[in-house]
């Protein structure tokens, strides 16, 4: 059963809310949402159904722009702000255990930006914004920010930068930059003929059962890489 956790940040209220394994605890993904929806999107919902009988306890964070049923997102530096205070709140909750930051787009971004301050053990992207639709400008740099895993989930068509050519970045980046920027532990994996909700066109023949595979894959690769790393 999902607990809900109210916190109190400089933004305004926000809150948890929790799922929980029934037995022991090998890791925590904390999630956060995106800029078009809540924390009831399908994946990241689907998650906190998922992962909780591998060992997982999942808690996705609505931002108190959202709690305050405003439309528009504040600006990222905000969302870093509100995310960072609520932390603890699910740390004191279920602790001593690897931490695994992510979210879907807007929230993947605060996620990487955070994961140092956080001491996150690993990062997991669903749907990582590579750049605005129809504009050049990149957000690469934030996702090779964190020295630690990465898995990023990628529709193949997604107008934010579709899985080719997020690999086709990393891949100049492994190619000419510094050995600490080469994205080589950034895992890209994809959703065959999805957009930015990563759901696939009917075209691509991928049922309910598939596409949750992908993504409960996708985030197990994330906690494993989190509980190795320990």
């Amino acid at each position: 059963m999902s607990e809900e956790l109210a916190v109190t940040t400089a933004q305004g209220p926000g809150r948890w809310v929790l799922d929980r394994p029934e037995g022991d605890v090998s890791a925590l993904l904390l999630l956060g949402h995106g800029a078009g929806g809540g924390i009831e999107a399908r994946d990241l919902a689907g998650l906190a159904r998922w992962l909780p009988p591998h060992g997982v306890a999942v808690a996705r964070f609505e931002q108190p722009w959202r709690t305050a049923g405003r439309k528009v997102a504040v600006a990222p530096p905000r969302l870093d702000e509100a995310w960072l205070e609520s932390v603890d709140v699910v740390r004191t909750v279920v602790a001593d255990v690897p931490l695994v930051v992510g979210g879907r787009s807007a929230g993947a971004r605060v996620a990487c930006r955070t994961a140092g301050a956080l001491g996150a053990a690993a990062v997991l992207c669903l749907s990582f914004p590579l750049h605005p639709p129809g504009r050049t400008t990149s957000r690469l740099p934030e996702l090779l920010a964190p020295d630690v895993p990465r898995v990023v989930l990628q529709g193949s068509r997604d107008t934010f930068g579709g899985a080719d050519e997020l690999r086709a970045a990393l891949g100049e980046v492994a190619a000419s930059g510094p050995p600490s920027l080469s994205g080589d532990v950034v895992e890209v994996r994809e959703v065959p003929d999805a957009g930015h909700d990563l759901r696939p066109a009917a075209r691509a023949g991928i049922d309910g059962p598939t596409w949750r595979g992908l993504v409960e894959a996708a985030a197990l690769s994330a906690v494993l890489a989190a509980v190795g790393a320990r």
